[in-house]
């Protein structure tokens, strides 16, 4: 690309890429954390398996918006996914050790730990997403 071309739709400023991640991130927190206090406190299951679920509930949403929305990747679809999945994955095995930790041992309430880790998850995420998953 020369100076004088327009960056293609992949090839977003940094800036404009992490504000429209944050946002699409913001919605998957969102239906992560509601469907979490949802499954563990109406439905009652055990925190990790409430996590679990409702984080892979957040992974599908965000990477289904970041892959429209934002870097515009359609192609190797099952394979970009994947990598987005194990980023996910990353990030269920950071709360599951945050809450093991500071709900497990600390006794903190479940619900205040899993709100906490949600943006030092999100910050993890994005880093590795942009350059692996949507690379």
């Amino acid at each position: 690309m020369t100076r004088t071309e327009a960056p293609v739709a992949d090839e977003q400023p940094t800036g404009r890429s992490l504000l429209l991640y944050a946002l699409i991130g913001g919605s998957g927190v969102v239906l992560d954390y509601l469907l979490f206090l949802l499954l563990f406190n109406v439905v009652g299951l055990h925190p990790q398996l409430a996590n679990a679920i409702s984080t892979t509930a957040g992974i599908t949403n965000n990477f289904a918006l970041n892959a429209r929305f934002n870097f515009r990747k359609r192609d190797r679809i099952l394979v970009r996914f994947a990598r987005f999945y194990a980023v996910g994955l990353a990030g269920i095995v950071l709360t599951f050790v945050l809450l093991q930790v500071f709900s497990g041992l600390l006794g903190i309430d479940p619900n205040l730990v899993k709100a906490g880790s949600l943006p030092v998850v999100l910050a993890f995420q994005y880093t590795i997403n942009r350059k692996w998953s949507f690379g």
